[in-house]
């Protein structure tokens, strides 16, 4: 079962690192100051980190939640390649026809290929 947070404890270390990041004192020091456990501090420091809530780097502003950006695509309007027209003439002939090929000369090869061989 996953836990559930509970959100004043993250408020309180939220908190207690934006004073971290104020009072530019070593980790080790804040601790001492505050009585708080170094392994606690660095512990919520990463979770904190990993939900977004506080910058990955030191100096840096808090990350915002950012609005998604659509961007319209249109498609240059192409036509698709004519297809092939497959004749198979033999189990170890097939013979593909593109659009545009010269229907006699088309006759003339059918005829060859169907000859019985000599």
């Amino acid at each position: 079962m996953a836990r559930r947070t509970d959100a004043s404890k993250q408020q309180r270390w939220l908190e207690l690192i934006g004073l971290w990041q104020q009072s530019q004192l070593s980790v080790r020091a804040f601790c001492n100051r505050h009585r708080l456990s170094e392994p606690s501090f660095y512990a919520w420091r990463r979770v904190l980190r990993r939900r977004g809530l506080i910058p990955t780097q030191p100096g840096a502003p808090p990350p915002t939640k950012a609005t998604p950006a659509f961007v319209k695509l249109a498609l240059a309007a192409e036509s698709p390649a004519p297809a092939a027209v497959e004749l198979v003439l033999s189990q170890r002939r097939l013979l593909r026809v593109y659009p545009g090929f010269d229907p006699d000369s088309l006759r003339q090869l059918l005829r060859l290929l169907e000859e019985p061989p000599c």
